[in-house]
């Protein structure tokens, strides 16, 4: 059977041509989003069909936002989507660095070298590069972690808020370390729209919007033991319609002390079992309101199911269906619990030993608000990572050239042509520093240049000034970033290249390549010979 029969409505690129082709679609995308790098970034508006607005630095952000249906385009942007997930910064580091990767590949290959010695090349850099961040890395001290918290959160927000959500950050993976883990799901967010970004405020403990459901109710404050039900406190519905048959007029009052009666079994069941504070998914009827109040019960009902998970791993009490089949073994314990009012809103907060914060945070508009929790995550993602693994490198592209020197040398001792790709690789790793000067307004070559010298005469610390764009050392200005995100960064841009550089044919099925909306005029001439 011919091949063009086979391959009907399929649209085929092959060779040199698909490699071109998934060249221009990776460059096109990192150039979206090249321009918020670092903390002279600028912003990007993301408006979508239904006209709703969102400003944002964060790339991952603009790259899941943006229309893409190039499925070299969609590569690039899984690495960053993995790398936000891993290591909560270095999403735009991830596509630039993969970007200038198959840039530079394609150079070679346009010179003869072959793309599976350029991936070979790629792989051998990596595995080197990986070693020598262990021997740049640094011991973290507190106000390191700090300034290394505030690095990752640069050109996001203004100074003094990224100061403040840096602050915040640190303190609530302080709060939720337990055994050197620090686990960043025990963090609540609790949006609150009006006031400013500085209202933001941390509680230690977990908070919900919520009142107790009697007046009278004790708030209690010392220790206690808490039950979680996963249902209510109410008159059961039959399952089936059904119609009662009155024969005498006392049935009516008869079957409503009935449920009653049940309604305060369940409740006797609490008292026995030791139950102090009651927190239900769904409602409270009137009567079982009272008794509760009577027996001294602290309730709350009507805490989402999420809110339930939080509370039952904070306090390590089970989720049990029916009050009544509640034992002593289902129940979790706390150290005191409060209610606050804040912003207008009364919060239940209750203190656990597994530990526990939430996070209140404050914007004049819902925009703004997502920002500051977007922020706020990145930042708590940053902060969890560095309690565990107290260890930095040095920012503002010091460790990027630092790298590509070591790499240079590397490169003499590895013959074949694989020593042209591990130069490629280290070109690579400088477009960071590059696109970090360009953003502040000065010229990315200059002042890659100036830099690499001040590294060979002063050492690996020194980066650049982006107030003034010269060489200084980035420690003693606080410019540092945790290794796991640098090191993430690099394995994923690495992994996505060399899959790239291993397709040599596309099969188009009826649909046409797009890349993200006004930038397909970037892809045009490039590398056409």
């Amino acid at each position: 059977m011919a091949e063009d029969t086979i391959l009907e409505s399929t649209e085929r690129t092959s060779g040199r041509e698909a490699l071109r082709k998934n060249v221009q679609a990776a460059i096109a995308l990192a150039g979206a989003v090249r321009s918020t790098l670092g903390p002279k970034g600028l912003d990007k508006l993301l408006v979508d069909d239904e006209g709703s607005t969102l400003v944002t630095n964060d790339g991952v952000t603009v790259l899941e936002t943006a229309r893409v249906e190039h499925p070299v385009a969609k590569m690039v942007i899984s690495s960053s989507s993995t790398q936000d997930r891993v290591a909560r910064d270095g999403t735009t580091t991830t596509v630039v660095i993969c970007a200038e990767m198959l840039r530079n590949a394609w150079q070679l290959v346009r010179q003869g070298v072959h793309p599976a010695t350029i991936a070979r090349g790629f792989a051998l850099a990596e595995d080197f590069a990986l070693n020598v961040l262990e021997e740049l890395s640094i011991e973290a001290t507190d106000e390191q972690i700090l300034s290394a918290i505030e690095t990752s959160l640069a050109g996001k927000l203004d100074q003094a808020m990224e100061s403040h959500l840096s602050k915040l950050a640190f303190d609530a993976g302080k709060i939720i370390l337990k055994d050197g883990r620090a686990d960043p799901t025990r963090v609540k967010i609790i949006k609150q729209t009006g006031g400013t970004m500085k209202d933001t405020t941390l509680i230690t403990g977990l908070a919900l919007a919520k009142s107790r459901i009697h007046p009278e109710m004790n708030e209690r404050g010392g220790a206690g033991s808490i039950l979680l039900l996963d249902g209510g406190l109410e008159k059961r519905k039959t399952q089936l319609d059904t119609k009662l048959n009155i024969t005498t007029p006392g049935m009516i009052e008869a079957f409503r002390k009935a449920e009653t009666k049940g309604l305060i079994s369940q409740i006797e069941n609490l008292v026995e079992i030791g139950c102090d504070v009651l927190v239900c998914k769904e409602g409270v009827d009137e009567e079982a309101r009272q008794a509760l109040c009577d027996r001294g019960i602290l309730t709350y009902r009507r805490v989402e199911k999420k809110d339930l998970d939080l509370l039952s791993r904070a306090c390590g009490a089970n989720l049990v269906p029916d009050a009544q089949r509640a034992t002593k073994g289902d129940l979790g314990s706390f150290i005191n619990t409060r209610e606050e009012l804040r912003g207008g809103v009364n919060n239940w907060i209750l203190d656990a030993a597994e530990g526990g914060a939430t996070l209140i945070a404050r914007g004049s508009t819902e925009g703004v608000l997502d920002e500051v929790v977007r922020c706020f995550a990145d930042g708590l993602g940053v902060a969890c990572q560095l309690l565990e693994k107290p260890v930095l490198l040095t920012g503002a592209g010091a460790t990027q050239v630092a790298l590509g020197r070591r790499l240079r040398r590397h490169a003499e001792s590895v013959p074949g042509r694989e020593q042209m790709a591990i130069e490629a690789w280290a070109d690579a790793l400088e477009s960071i520093p590059r696109a970090l000067a360009a953003n502040a307004g000065f010229d990315g070559i200059d002042s890659l240049l100036k830099l690499t010298a001040a590294q060979n005469s002063r050492g690996d610390s020194i980066g650049l000034d982006l107030q003034n764009g010269e060489p200084e050392d980035a420690i003693k200005r606080g410019i540092l970033e945790p290794l796991n995100i640098t090191k993430q960064a690099i394995s994923g841009a690495t992994e996505a290249a060399i899959s790239i550089l291993r397709i040599d044919d596309v099969l188009w099925a009826q649909m046409d390549a797009q890349v993200p909306d006004g930038i397909q005029e970037q892809m045009q001439g490039f590398g056409a010979e």
